[in-house]
């Protein structure tokens, strides 16, 4: 996988008509390796050292691209020496202005890259360069056919939700969206854009302790829910990070219990009927109340080896956290701190209940899938690949058990069954 050539730069161009800057950093010979997939979402204020370290094992050696429409190489150098992850390269390509989305060379570069990392900045910069161009088509195939990791900061989180906050006539605060959700400054998009798994009826939000955005982040929701069945929101604290592995579990990077870090993970309340805001109207204070409980919020508190996590394919089962009720009230947010978890069998097909698998089970014990079941994969709490012993059709041992929870995930007739498992 990798090649004996030592050869460290870090080169400076620019095409003639100034459209992009491009700063490189390692080896120019490409590397071609499969990369393992994820995605991770940054909070704003600077970067967690384990949740980047995380982010580069998952491009598996290759070669990483930085895309920004500011700045310069702060990236480079972090990125390829600093964290103690080999990578083949790392590559900030800065976007002077949109006609760098049809540049040839930075379309390579795209088609090339194990990792694409969005930095911080304007996310409306992104989204007019980007949105309906070669670029963010070449990165939706990346995601889907190579299994390229994702990610990004602050305005870089902002844009990797299937729904998002475009910011194209400027940001908005909490006190003025709940006030008036159907602000101009309330431009939420659910316009095809970037494709990542898990994220499809999500909205992100970024800088959720300073300043506090949880007002405006729940009138982003009760917007997008107008063209959506089903919404979520995934929020990080300016210095926490959310790691999703490929089986969506996300794993919440931070500093707690020194510090007070947080992810949050929104629903719309399931268990309320025909949820919607009772008053949702122009130039008047939101009201989405359904009895204080309009909305389902687990808080995971982020640790530096992201042992907090919550489970995307569900959105009803979390560690390392507790569950909230959210509600607005004539345009004040409402938080119940203490509250259960919502029971609503999301997103379970009729299989699900078709079979049981054994859980607990001790260290020494097989477990049994269905018969017809294939595309297996384990991960332990920590999102990381686990072994396990094939004993007969669709029958296994795990291989030295090292934590108590893992997550199990297969296939029956291309529908994803989705358990957890507690090693006793």
């Amino acid at each position: 996988m990798k090649h004996i050539l030592g050869i460290l730069l870090l080169l400076s161009s620019s095409c003639l008509a100034q459209n992009y800057t491009s700063y490189f950093t390692g080896n120019t010979i490409d590397l071609v390796v499969n990369s393992k997939g994820g995605t991770c979402l940054m909070g704003g204020a600077g970067e967690h050292d384990n949740a980047m370290r995380w982010f580069l094992e998952q491009a598996n050696g290759g070669d990483i691209l930085v895309l920004r429409a500011s700045g310069s190489d702060g990236y480079n150098g972090y990125l390829f020496s600093e964290l103690g992850v080999t990578v083949n390269s790392v590559e900030t390509i800065v976007f002077n202005n949109a006609q760098a989305s049809s540049d040839t060379y930075v379309l390579d570069k795209i088609q090339k890259a194990e990792a694409i990392w969005f930095a911080g900045g304007d996310q409306w910069d992104y989204i007019s360069y980007w949105r309906n161009s070669a670029v963010s088509a070449l990165i939706n195939t990346g995601i889907s056919n190579r299994k390229i990791v994702v990610g990004g900061i602050s305005a870089g989180m902002a844009i990797l939700g299937g729904n998002y906050f475009t910011a194209e006539n400027g940001t908005i605060t909490s006190q003025t969206a709940l006030l008036n959700p159907m602000s101009s400054l309330v431009t939420v998009s659910n316009q095809a854009f970037l494709e990542v798994p898990y994220l499809n009826d999500v909205v992100t939000d970024t800088h959720y302790d300073n300043p506090n955005r949880k007002g405006r982040h729940v009138v982003f929701l009760a917007n997008a829910l107008t063209n959506s069945n089903e919404i979520h929101g995934i929020a990080c604290d300016e210095y926490v990070a959310v790691c999703i592995d490929t089986l969506g579990i996300a794993h919440v990077f931070g500093e707690y219990p020194q510090y007070d870090e947080k992810a949050y993970f929104l629903s719309v309340n399931c268990e309320v009927d025909n949820n919607s805001p009772e008053i949702f109207s122009a130039n008047q204070p939101l009201t989405w109340n359904q009895n204080s409980r309009a909305m389902k919020v687990y808080k995971a508190y982020g640790t530096l080896d992201g042992t907090a996590n919550f489970n995307l394919n569900n959105w009803q089962e979390g560690t390392g956290g507790n569950w909230e009720n959210w509600s607005v009230e004539n345009g004040i947010l409402q938080e119940t701190f203490e509250a259960s978890a919502p029971d609503c069998n999301l997103n379970l097909s009729e299989e699900s209940f078709k079979f049981q698998i054994k859980n607990p089970i001790q260290s020494n014990e097989f477990i049994q899938l269905p018969q017809n079941a294939n595309s297996i994969q384990i991960v332990n709490e920590l999102g990381v690949n686990c072994e396990f012993e094939l004993v007969e059709t669709n029958t296994f041992l795990l291989v030295k058990p090292t934590t108590r929870i893992y997550f199990l995930s297969f296939k029956i007739e291309e529908k994803t069954h989705f358990f957890k498992i507690i090693v006793l």
